[in-house]
């Protein structure tokens, strides 16, 4: 046992519904800006699992509370295969994120699946889970929460910005730490992909090759949801009620589509980066390399170059890192950025 460092598991499973990423993360006891990411893997969901949390949307509250379950036995077979794997003997506590089902905070509402008791039970291991319950009925958006990781693990930086499911930003503004959803990107982007038998758009390749269809470029950024100030945040429902069926009333060509919605995701991000500012950009759109360019197209900021494990695992660090400030009872939301009434230290611990 090194008294100097400890070790542990972040899971992490997004909108886009890529798989589950597991990082297994050494952070120093008294420092956690010093951390490393020893291992990580994201493991792909089955096509069964995944038409499951697609459709879980739909489901009654008794269908949730056994998919609750299930799905957090089948997370604890992940973790035990990653640390059989991985001969991992070294390891403090899990913790998951689980996966969004619901979430619309302005009616009190969050769920993400992933039950920590079943997962602490058959991995034998403390978990810590359910990060964004106790944020909601504090009035907050429960909504995001890397940026508490942004502030003490990468407060070099002036933005921190996602690509995954949606686009979210993290910034310090003079007086405190900023965050909040700038809009969809590839729960959109995969869903047209999908329409022709693509699992994504790889480099952004079929987009480039399309045409803008500027009147409904035009709705899009008129949503009313850009017009908002923070704290704010999205989720699936807005989507499927407020982006899907304008898309479907004007384009039909996929081509169109995605590269209008690129252009669209371009244009909301660099409304909300500053000229000359450093940004870390991580999360599976970093790769969309035609995304990227017109994002530069819009705004001259400075990149900052990450490794493909910060790029591809930076939210399931994060989530071990809340994890750390969960059980040293440290604040790990920030009502700054949550819209919460007050600071709190979020999340439930099951012991094995």
């Amino acid at each position: 046992m090194n008294n100097n460092y400890f070790f542990a598991l972040g899971l992490m499973s997004g909108t886009s519904l890529d798989g589950v990423d597991i990082v297994y993360v050494k952070f120093k006891r008294n420092d956690y800006s010093f951390f490393e990411i020893l291992q990580a893997e994201t493991i792909p969901y089955s096509i069964e699992w995944k038409q499951q949390l697609q459709n879980a949307i739909h489901f009654s509250s008794d269908e949730l509370k056994k998919l609750d379950i299930s799905y957090g036995k089948y997370l604890a077979s992940l973790i035990n295969n990653f640390v059989f794997n991985y001969k991992i003997e070294e390891l403090a506590f899990v913790a998951s994120h689980g996966h969004t089902i619901l979430h619309e905070p302005d009616k009190g509402i969050t769920l993400q699946i992933g039950y920590g008791n079943e997962i602490a039970k058959l991995t034998k291991q403390k978990v810590v889970c359910d990060f964004r319950t106790q944020d909601v009925k504090l009035g907050g958006q429960g909504a995001p929460l890397v940026p508490i990781g942004d502030e003490l693990l990468f407060s070099n930086i002036n933005y921190c910005l996602n690509l995954g499911g949606f686009s979210n930003v993290s910034y310090h503004n003079k007086v405190s730490r900023i965050a909040f959803d700038i809009c969809p990107v590839n729960i959109v982007l995969n869903l047209y992909a999908n329409k022709l038998g693509l699992e994504y758009d790889a480099s952004g390749e079929i987009a480039s090759k399309g045409t803008i269809n500027k009147v409904l470029l035009e709705k899009l950024n008129q949503l009313e949801f850009y017009q908002k100030n923070p704290p704010k945040s999205l989720g699936l429902e807005w989507v499927q009620q407020q982006i899907l069926p304008l898309i479907d009333s004007l384009e039909k060509d996929v081509s169109n589509v995605l590269r209008t919605f690129v252009e669209h995701v371009a244009m909301q991000i660099s409304s909300v980066l500053e000229d000359s500012k450093s940004v870390l950009i991580t999360g599976g759109g970093v790769f969309n390399v035609f995304l990227i360019d017109r994002i530069k197209c819009y705004t001259n900021v400075k990149i900052v170059k990450a490794s493909n494990n910060l790029i591809n695992y930076k939210e399931a660090l994060i989530f071990a890192f809340l994890g750390v400030l969960k059980i040293d009872n440290q604040i790990n939301c920030l009502k700054s950025v949550t819209g919460a009434s007050q600071n709190h230290s979020s999340g439930i611990v099951f012991l094995p």
